[in-house]
């Protein structure tokens, strides 16, 4: 019959060094040593593979995520793109919902087209400009060429693109309409007035456009489906993303 002997294993003291090697701090064991040993091989192997890797590496080789990595203090990092929003951009996407920002578009836009349905855009600046073009057979047709005498009108009206009686028709009736020329202008600024009013309008209903795209693309990159950037963001367009196509259940 085998007897085992239990009991709690007996710990050793430790040697001290020699009184004239006590300088020299505790006296290191085998389990010390091995330690500092397999740290030691551990980053030998390491540095033998860097050296191999660099001495492999293909001087031409290029990756797309070089253009976007910077070199600081001895460590690659991820350069922080800036997304390019204005403050005012910045502002309404933190504060307002995107059914609001489409509420608000939505009734400029109707605005736009009163203001359109009113005005008819007879004399608007931003309206492309027409083009009449006139047909000659000879030269000298084209240097006797007059434009009042071509259209049958008074040379005050050449200019006019709406409103330009012929010279017939203003011998035979009254000339309608206001005759005073303060009164012409007063009118005249009123009309450029709301074509600046419209203009002002177009511009607004183009940025909230331009939000409403920006916020809903925060809230399509929320979905977990992969995507990658095909365009970045600018002040006047926001950025797209090409999905992952899935098949829905």
């Amino acid at each position: 019959m085998q007897c085992s002997r239990v009991g709690k294993s007996r710990l050793w003291p430790q040697i001290e060094w020699p009184g004239f090697r006590k300088h020299l701090g505790l006296l290191e064991k085998k389990k010390d040593y091995k330690l500092r040993a397999d740290d030691y091989r551990k980053k030998q192997e390491y540095l033998r593979a860097l050296r191999k890797k660099a001495l492999e590496k293909n001087p031409d080789e290029f990756y797309y995520k070089m253009t976007r990595v910077k070199l600081q203090d001895g460590v690659h990092v991820i350069k922080e793109t800036k997304e390019e929003v204005t403050p005012e951009q910045l502002k309404l996407m933190r504060t307002q919902d995107i059914k609001y920002i489409e509420m608000k578009r939505v009734a400029e836009a109707k605005k736009i087209e009163r203001l359109k349905a009113e005005l008819h855009l007879l004399d608007f600046q931003g309206k492309q400009q027409n083009k009449h073009v006139f047909f000659f057979d000879t030269k000298k047709e084209v240097e006797q060429f007059d434009i009042a005498t071509h259209l049958r009108t008074a040379p005050e009206l050449v200019d006019r693109v709406f409103n330009r009686p012929t010279i017939e028709t203003l011998q035979k009736e009254k000339v309608k309409g206001v005759n005073n020329q303060a009164r012409l202008k007063r009118i005249a600024r009123e009309r450029q007035k709301q074509y600046d009013c419209l203009t002002q309008r177009i511009e607004r209903e183009k940025k909230l456009f331009v939000i409403a795209q920006k916020i809903q693309t925060r809230k399509d990159l929320l979905d977990k489906t992969r995507k990658v950037k095909v365009k970045k963001e600018t002040v006047n367009s926001p950025a797209i993303y090409k999905f992952e196509s899935r098949r829905k259940r």
